[in-house]
């Protein structure tokens, strides 16, 4: 793997139609819990990673998004629907993309889970990473 300075990470969505290319490791990941992401993704919890904007270019077409609240936008692939990026509004500098999007996901690890107390009961997850009931703040 490069230098964590000149690291340079491609992925995207399912059929390909979405490509990015993100220069630089994120500045944070995280599994999220919390109902928007099940029901976006149709899966138990999502796994985000958050970089700047600058570092993000998107290769082919950029995510269609949708407002799922006043402040969120939730990135989609229009062709394949694949759940491939968040923004909140407040933080325009900023943009969250799906771990499990990257070409190689191994090369990015959560460091904490959000909205546990949305996580369903069946779902038991074997990791040592801190725990938060809502958001981490």
């Amino acid at each position: 793997m490069d230098d964590a300075n000149e690291l340079t990470l491609q992925g995207g969505c399912l059929c390909g139609a979405l490509r990015y290319h993100i220069k630089g490791k994120p500045f944070d990941a995280d599994y999220c819990h919390c109902r928007q992401c099940q029901q976006s993704s149709g899966a138990a919890f999502m796994a985000w990673m958050d970089f700047k904007v600058s570092q993000v270019e998107w290769m082919t077409a950029k995510p269609r998004e949708y407002s799922s609240s006043t402040q969120v936008r939730r990135g989609f692939c229009e062709q394949c629907g694949c759940s491939i990026s968040y923004r909140h509004t407040e933080h325009p500098q900023y943009i969250t993309l799906s771990i499990a999007t990257l070409d190689n996901p191994n090369w990015v690890s959560p460091k904490y889970h959000i909205y546990c107390d949305n996580q369903p009961d069946w779902l038991h997850l074997a990791d040592n990473c801190q725990r938060y009931n809502r958001a981490r703040s």
